[in-house]
């Protein structure tokens, strides 16, 4: 009999998936998305939530029983409470406002705490879910507070584990990594391992207009006067996360909050692959590059979360009117 002895034996090994539809019948390269839904979280971070846990018990930072400590805009609340169910640790996620409430629910349903927290605030303000976070840490007993945004094992599950599996699937032949960028674990830990087997494989972040770090990365400047609140969901970002090494990123390429919910609904009714706002994001900047990529070229772009996320947001069309995004 072939079974898992629990569900995080399930995580990794997702698909990659060749796409002809979405991005128009004359888009020049083979383009294969790494559908990460596939994971029982339903996103890539199921990996660094296990990988961050794993590695927290053998240092001792997490002990038996205790409760894990985060701010997530959802994902990784996920992927940690899966482990957590498993292993027998308790949970307070806190996010903030601009979060789907779906995935508020979902982190609900699988018993952990949800404080939210106002989206208009900067990182350092005490009401902001950064500080809120740390907060809560400091005064529960026996907690441990995740960081994932300067927690190094983030970064390392994927040069582990996601670019590995990307590079067996594609035997080596991948030119160019697409993916969205926020904590800096995805493109950096896959970034480093690709770089490694080949320097000429492009890593291209995806970033959101009111983000800071397309400007950090050709600037090395922070400029926080240029950051401001946008409603894309899981990338961007107003800090720059200790697991971020640019310089194995190439490229960061800026979309809107319109562009990613648009190709997000369009990579569901014309590919039959239901993700999330990233996804949609990173679709968008492939279409925008169209004139960089060639012939020759095997660009491997990865789908961060499920649509199930999203069904009130951008797969909800009166929402999508509110925002003036859709025509009646």
């Amino acid at each position: 009999m072939r079974y898992a002895e629990n569900i995080l034996e399930t995580i990794g090994n997702t698909p990659l998936i060749k796409l002809n539809k979405v991005l128009g019948d004359d888009f020049p390269a083979l383009v294969l998305a790494k559908v990460e839904t596939f994971n029982p979280g339903h996103s890539v971070k199921d990996r660094m939530a296990l990988k961050m846990i794993e590695d927290a018990e053998k240092d001792g930072r997490l002990k038996a029983g205790g409760t894990i400590i985060e701010g997530t805009s959802g994902n990784t609340g996920m992927g940690l409470a899966l482990a957590a169910i498993v292993k027998g640790y308790h949970c307070i996620f806190v996010t903030n406002s601009k979060q789907s409430k779906e995935k508020c629910d979902i982190l609900r349903a699988m018993g952990a705490e949800v404080v939210v927290c106002p989206t208009d605030v900067t990182a350092d303000d005490p009401r902001s879910y950064y500080s809120v976070s740390k907060s809560l840490s400091e005064s529960t007993p026996n907690s441990w507070y995740v960081n994932q945004y300067d927690n190094l094992s983030n970064r390392q599950a994927h040069y582990e584990s996601t670019a590995p599996e990307i590079w067996d699937q594609t035997e080596g032949k991948l030119t160019h990594f697409v993916v969205g960028a926020g904590t800096g674990g995805t493109i950096t830990g896959c970034g480093r391992f690709f770089k490694e087997k080949n320097k000429d494989i492009q890593i291209i972040g995806v970033d959101t207009f009111g983000s800071i770090l397309k400007e950090y990365h050709e600037t090395g400047q922070i400029h926080l006067d240029h950051a401001y609140t946008y409603i894309t969901e899981g990338i961007g970002e107003d800090i720059i996360p200790e697991n971020y090494d640019m310089s194995v990123i190439d490229h960061f390429e800026k979309v809107t909050d319109k562009d990613g919910a648009l190709y997000a609904r369009k990579l569901a009714k014309m590919e039959g692959i239901f993700c999330g706002y990233s996804a949609g994001s990173a679709i968008a900047a492939l279409v925008q590059m169209k004139e960089t990529f060639n012939s020759t070229d095997v660009v491997v772009v990865l789908l961060h979360d499920h649509g199930s996320r999203y069904v009130g947001k951008i797969y909800n069309d009166e929402w999508m009117k509110q925002q003036g995004w859709l025509e009646d």
